[in-house]
């Protein structure tokens, strides 16, 4: 795949992304090609500035990008070392649990569990929101 910024006779620029060259001068040739803008199928090729990284800036891109999954990855299992601490686990029962919860004003209990997409949607019709949280593995 290639991605060419193109330019049609009004000056209009755009992106579009191709299987490769041969394909744009083709699908160009044909007169397939038309501008985002005004439909003009008078396309050019636009100068383009690829992104160029040396080795070093490479790994500190990735270096980065994994320090920042892996903190974010540490927040997650830290929020469900939490709730696994203080709420009562009641699996795939939740949303009859929550109702419990809900319509009990002195029950205080925190609860967490599973539903389904349908049950979550019928606990909003009755006023109850939900927060669901990434469940990342302890392990990996």
């Amino acid at each position: 795949m290639i991605k060419y910024n193109l330019k049609c006779q009004n000056d209009h620029e755009f992106e579009s992304w191709f299987s490769n060259s041969k394909e744009y001068d083709k699908l160009n040739k044909k007169g397939l090609l038309e501008c985002i803008y005004c439909s003009s199928k008078k396309i050019n090729k636009s100068i383009m500035s690829p992104t160029i990284f040396n080795s070093k800036e490479k790994n500190k891109l990735i270096e980065k990008t994994n320090e920042n999954f892996k903190d974010k990855k540490n927040k997650l299992l830290n929020l469900r070392k939490y709730i696994e601490k203080n709420f009562d686990y009641v699996g795939n029962e939740f949303s009859k649990k929550v109702r419990e919860v809900y319509y009990d004003k002195k029950n205080k209990k925190s609860i967490y569990g599973t539903t389904t997409a349908k049950e979550r949607e019928e606990l909003a019709k009755e006023g109850i929101d939900l927060i669901s949280i990434p469940w990342v593995n302890k392990d990996n």
